[in-house]
């Protein structure tokens, strides 16, 4: 942080930059619903165009979590202008998250509409009462791509059916294109990490809490679909196991590279690409602890029977994206990715030929094992050789 102080990238009234402001916390409410939202809506439509839909809603959501995350880090919300615009980027994120279970029907104009307001809205509310340059010409930028993506989420929205997923994949791509790019606009060039002046403690821990809303969800979801449900001797293992998968996610996830994030960004000399970094990988982490929720409410509802193709997919594809997202973790954090990731990873492979002759509750308890190895793994191989966050080749 003393290079940014040098360079005079300081923010008048502002005090604690390390941690995330309790304004930030409250808006973190919204995107519990947002995420139940999106786990009833996978639930209900498990079909590869349910899993599509389901992804580009995810990115978009986790675009605008994201990117006020970011935002963090050179706005003061102590002021009470910031905090008008930030209470409105939560109260449209409701009425987004409320619509999601027909994005991709009749609310699509709404949905599409709501979106491309809060990105937009944001960016020129920010113009018109911040004077600092440095998040003036971050939200130049962001303005001026959001305005090309929400062309795609605007005319997707007109549509239907695949035309509609279509050009709405193809608006979040562009979203997350121009992010990787670094905002690149003409007479601006791309963005420099004085721009996105990242605090490494408060950002880790921003991530952090992403986790654990999806965490919370997953426990939610079980919990909500277990009360709803006959109390029988398999469901009451269906809630467990589910309950030891959770629990199993957040011992991975937290052990060790979660802890030493905010090292790794306050030693990166490149702490803006380390961010975007942390951001991809905690989507993916967040995508499979979603699976999670999904796997709550098909498991506990039906535990016995046979196992549909797509009750497999999400039973082990969570926990595979989930261990997935931690290896790029990894990486990001130590320069390496543990063999205990590629392992389960190879476990959970190896299971999905025989789910076809076990019940959704086996299948279940399999996966769980698969992440009880790997945590033991971790834990062993952690008290053998300790580690420190390294520099990847990405700084």
């Amino acid at each position: 942080m003393a290079a940014d102080r040098d360079a005079g990238l300081t923010v008048p009234g502002r005090k604690d930059p390390a941690h995330p402001a309790f304004l930030e916390l409250f808006f973190d409410l919204v995107y519990v619903f947002a995420l139940i939202s999106l786990a009833d809506k996978l639930a209900t439509d498990l079909t590869w165009t349910g899993v599509a839909e389901t992804l580009v809603l995810l990115l978009g959501f986790t675009f605008i979590w994201a990117l006020t995350a970011w935002a963090g880090d050179t706005l003061d919300r102590a002021r009470p202008a910031l905090q008008v615009q930030f209470i409105g980027t939560m109260a449209a994120s409701l009425l987004l998250a409320a619509t999601v279970p027909d994005a991709f029907g009749s609310r699509g104009l709404l949905f599409a509409i709501t979106y491309v307001a809060i990105h937009l809205g944001s960016s020129a509310y920010i113009l018109l009462v911040v004077r600092e340059p440095f998040p003036r010409r971050r939200s130049r930028r962001v303005l001026f791509w959001e305005t090309i993506a929400g062309l795609g989420w605007i005319s997707g929205a007109l549509l239907d059916g695949t035309a509609r997923l279509a050009l709405w994949a193809v608006a979040v791509a562009v979203e997350c294109l121009a992010a990787a790019l670094g905002w690149p606009v003409p007479r601006l060039g791309r963005s420099h990490s004085e721009e996105w002046r990242l605090a490494g403690e408060r950002l880790s821990e921003r991530y952090r809490q992403f986790v654990i809303i999806a965490l919370g969800v997953s426990i939610f979801a079980t919990a909500e679909t277990f009360s709803r449900s006959d109390y029988t001797a398999p469901r009451v293992w269906a809630l467990v196991i589910i309950f030891l998968m959770v629990v199993l996610m957040w011992r991975i996830y937290i052990y060790r590279a979660g802890e030493l994030l905010t090292e790794a960004i306050a030693k990166s000399t490149r702490p803006s690409l380390l961010g975007q970094s942390g951001a991809v990988t905690h989507v993916i982490m967040v995508a499979g602890i979603g699976g999670a929720a999904v796997t709550s409410k098909l498991v506990i509802d039906r535990p016995l029977g046979e196992t549909p193709t797509s009750w497999a997919a999400v039973i082990l594809g969570g926990p595979a994206l989930f261990l997935l997202g931690r290896g790029v973790l990894d990486y990001t954090v130590f320069g390496r990715v543990s063999r205990s990731r590629l392992a389960g990873l190879a476990l959970l492979g190896g299971v999905a030929p025989a789910t076809y002759l076990l019940p959704p509750v086996v299948v279940a308890l399999l996966a769980t094992i698969v992440l009880a190895l790997v945590a033991v793994a971790n834990l062993l191989s952690t008290r053998v050789h300790p580690r420190t966050a390294a520099p990847p080749a990405l700084r």
